[in-house]
């Protein structure tokens, strides 16, 4: 059963604890992975015969990536992504697979997180979100990290950079107005079939709907009793984005 179908908010923020703390742990997150996503005809789980891992925690430009991304090859590349798991970073760097890791600013990556979990605390989503990117910390030397506002404004850079660390030599996304709003329809499509009609508070790309939410949650996040929690998320985050960028 989908944590999100659970009959009551106290057994689904259990199961969101318990996945969290497990995600970090490769031989314990990944066998449950295959069986998961094999039963729904995915494969999203690095092996040796990947050629890129893409991760990030969600609402970190996961999907605007790898669709950008796949456009971009004129061939099927093999991938690995969306397990919003630092498992699957931890497995890739292990087998020196070329991985890129996505980050964002932590609180507007927690709201975000929020309104596609619903239910979810603000002090379990940032301890989450910190969990995930400080198991990359001793990580970062093996992998690409960018920022989300480069992805999401120059991911051919992203690309560059990604060929530059791992000798690698994917196509660089071209990033023009025509084809960002390929990768928006893409994302768009891709959300109504798996939801049977577009789900605004779910599409991962932008919405002035979801903004409204954000407002109403800040105050949660912004509470003073979580002022040590957001201070150690940004610690961590320009410890991997030492200067973020601005979109």
């Amino acid at each position: 059963m989908n944590r999100k179908d659970l009959p009551s908010r106290p057994l689904r923020q259990l199961a969101y604890a318990t996945r969290a703390v497990i995600s970090v742990h490769p031989s314990l997150y990944l066998p449950f992975a295959r069986r998961k996503y094999r039963r729904d005809g995915e494969n999203r789980i690095v092996d040796r015969g990947t050629e890129l891992v893409v991760e990030g925690f969600q609402r970190s430009g996961n999907t605007f990536a790898v669709i950008a991304f796949e456009i971009s090859q004129g061939r099927r590349v093999r991938t690995a992504h969306h397990l919003h798991a630092a498992a699957q970073i931890a497995a890739a760097v292990r087998m020196g697979v070329p991985t890129l890791v996505l980050a964002r600013d932590p609180a507007d990556t927690v709201l975000s997180h929020m309104i596609r979990e619903p239910g979810i605390s603000a002090r379990q989503a940032l301890s989450n979100w910190i969990r995930f990117y400080e198991a990359v910390v001793p990580l970062k030397d093996g992998v690409v990290v960018a920022d989300f506002a480069e992805v999401t404004t120059d991911f051919g850079a992203v690309i560059r950079d990604v060929n530059a660390r791992f000798g690698t030599r994917f196509a660089e996304f071209e990033h023009t107005q025509a084809n960002v709003a390929r990768c928006f329809e893409l994302i768009e499509r891709r959300n109504r079939e798996h939801y049977g009609a577009l789900a605004e508070t779910k599409v991962p790309r932008p919405s002035e709907e979801r903004e409204g939410l954000k407002a109403a949650l800040r105050g949660e996040l912004e509470a003073d009793h979580l002022a040590a929690l957001r201070g150690r998320a940004y610690d961590v985050y320009r410890s991997l984005v030492p200067s973020p960028s601005v979109p």
